[in-house]
């Protein structure tokens, strides 16, 4: 089964969330006449990223992302489609770096899951524990094509998220991230390198796709890197956006890709066969290390 994804590579106005929302329906109109039928936005596309304590302010509930979306889309969504997105969720009296998964078609838009983000950095420009919580639980979620999994930014820099993501039955990971640009000492920007080497060894190692949608922009004086990508099963980049600068990027996904590189490269199935092994492992603890 293939499929069309596009990634909308977007520079929000920061704490401007209605005019955020309104460029951000017109994107998805736009990819839907290009024939995608998953539309991913960046980390925390609705409101900027660096809100601090305004977070507050500017979280919403699911079913109110939701919304505010049909608000904007009603009558003009003919056939179904998806659509992922970043946002800051206020849920059960807490708040938290979130993605959600949305399904819409002619009868409106309907929330399907949120995730919420595991590793929450606290280093460099970052401070995400301080006016967030963490969350708890895996992203898996069935879409129309495969199993997949939701997963935010940091959350990839750790293997132990896309593993387990993967041996829980994953073949498509969506990654919305928010990243400032930095290392500039070579041709090219460091962590736009990382992203690229930390995405198609996921994808390699676990024969997945994994679509990595980037925020642009500046706020406060820091720039998002840009350079979104969707690599596949193979490790190989499908499309990969530009550094810096708003796009929109679209790419044929054929499920049938995972069987055949998982064939060649048999790792995750390794890993299943091995899983209980390690579950033992973890839970008699490990050594103290002097």
């Amino acid at each position: 089964m293939a499929f069309t994804a596009a990634i909308v590579q977007f520079a929000p106005d920061k704490g401007k969330v209605s005019k955020n929302l309104d460029r951000m329906a017109e994107n998805i109109l736009q990819a839907v006449a290009e024939g995608a039928e998953l539309i991913v936005f960046p980390e925390t596309a609705p409101t900027g990223y660096f809100l601090e304590g305004a977070v507050v302010e500017l979280a919403m509930t699911g079913q109110k992302l939701a919304a505010e979306f049909a608000h904007r889309l009603s009558g003009k969504i003919t056939r179904k489609i998806s659509i992922v997105t970043g946002f800051y969720e206020s849920l059960g009296g807490n708040l938290y770096n979130s993605a959600a998964y949305l399904d819409a078609n002619s009868d409106g838009i309907s929330i399907v899951k949120t995730y919420q983000k595991f590793f929450l950095p606290t280093y460099g420009v970052f401070d995400e524990e301080r006016f967030v919580s963490r969350g708890k639980d895996l992203g898996l979620i069935e879409t129309d094509w495969c199993t997949g999994a939701l997963l935010i930014c940091e959350d990839v820099w750790h293997s132990v998220l896309p593993t387990l993501c993967a041996v829980g039955g994953a073949t498509m990971m969506i990654v919305p991230s928010a990243s400032p640009a930095r290392g500039f000492q070579g041709p090219t920007v460091e962590n736009a390198d990382r992203y690229e080497r930390l995405v198609r060894g996921i994808s390699e190692e676990h024969g997945t796709y994994v679509i990595l949608a980037q925020l642009v922009g500046f706020e406060g004086g820091k720039g998002f890197v840009g350079g979104s990508l969707i690599t596949d099963p193979f490790g190989q980049v499908l499309v990969k956006g530009p550094i810096g600068e708003e796009a929109l990027l679209l790419a044929t996904l054929d499920m049938d890709l995972v069987q055949i590189a998982r064939a060649k490269t048999p790792l995750i199935s390794d890993l299943q066969s091995a899983w209980s092994n390690i579950q033992s492992i973890v839970q008699r603890g490990f050594p103290e290390v002097s």
